[in-house]
């Protein structure tokens, strides 16, 4: 079992820009809302299904697997919320790495930046683009994204 760990934050300026090339990720979910999260994400040229226990803190249970394209395509017809779409930057910076997803469609003009710890007492080094943390700010969830877009939030 997997517990994933991860802060987010908003970003304060575009000095990020340039840092890493974006791989685009199309994802939606397949369960209810107000449970746990089971996700299926096109990332580039994979295909995965994750599931996701609720959060307690700033951790939760995360166990993903590989599928086929075809399989993560069939499964997009499943859906109980529409596609949440954006590009997301792996950028490395004083031994970790800063995954910002710069969102499309009905979130474009959101971008958010996670970085994934080993326990939530560790201390790390942020960048000078990051901003305001939104960690426990749940409109900042990809899978409240995706029936609330930030686009209907002004």
């Amino acid at each position: 079992m997997n517990i994933e760990i991860e802060r987010k934050y908003l970003l304060c300026n575009e000095d990020w820009r340039g840092l890493a090339e974006g791989v685009y990720y199309k994802q939606a979910y397949l369960n209810e809302r107000g449970g746990n999260t089971v996700r299926v994400r096109i990332e580039g040229d994979k295909a995965k299904l994750t599931i996701k226990g609720k959060a307690k803190n700033i951790s939760r249970v995360e166990i993903e697997y590989d599928i086929p394209m075809e399989d993560a395509e069939a499964l997009f017809s499943l859906a109980k919320t529409p596609c949440v779409e954006k590009y997301r930057h792996k950028i490395p910076y004083k031994g970790n790495v800063w995954e910002v997803d710069e969102f499309l469609g009905e979130n474009k003009g959101l971008v958010i930046a996670e970085i994934e710890l080993k326990s939530e007492e560790q201390t790390f080094e942020k960048p000078e683009w990051i901003g305001e943390e939104v960690t426990l700010d749940k409109r900042y969830t990809n899978s409240n994204l995706a029936v609330k877009p930030y686009s209907s939030w002004q």
